[in-house]
């Protein structure tokens, strides 16, 4: 039995379908759940240029809220109470899959719900994978959704 679920949410199509089947397992388990939305601030700062990026973090940030909340209201739309937090890759070299993980480790969650966009070959290779990166170091089982 599941006390403690974390979904990781994103706002595409896939994080929406791993929402939806996190919220029917704490319904079904009477769990908590916890929704987080990481911002990849270290993306932010690998650009070469000395550039004002305040702009484009607060809309990153900002972008992050907006998806918790609409989770949050999907969650409680369903008779399931969440709670929402909105994380960030604060560190050099950091991953959202870290923070994803340390998450999960820190709240406890017995469960971390994230989805996959089931990418291979040249793009997996390009824009890597937060599910995968999750899979190899999460502290707790992880249910991975389908995006299709």
């Amino acid at each position: 039995m599941y006390r403690h679920i974390l979904a990781a949410v994103d706002g595409s199509p896939t994080s929406q379908r791993a929402l939806q089947e996190a919220i029917g397992l704490a319904r079904d388990q009477h769990a908590a759940l916890r929704i987080v939305y990481v911002v990849d601030e270290t993306a932010l700062y690998n650009s070469p240029q000395f550039i004002d990026t305040t702009p484009i973090e607060d809309t990153w940030v900002q972008t992050g809220r907006d998806v918790l909340e609409q989770a949050a209201q999907q969650a409680g739309a369903a008779g399931v109470s969440a709670e929402t937090k909105l994380l960030a890759t604060e560190n050099v070299g950091a991953r959202i899959a870290d923070v994803i993980a340390a998450e999960a480790r820190a709240w406890p969650a017995d469960l971390l719900v994230s989805g996959t966009h089931g990418r291979s070959g040249l793009t997996h290779l390009l824009l890597g994978s937060v599910a995968e990166g999750i899979l190899r170091i999460t502290p707790v089982p992880l249910l991975l959704v389908r995006g299709r």
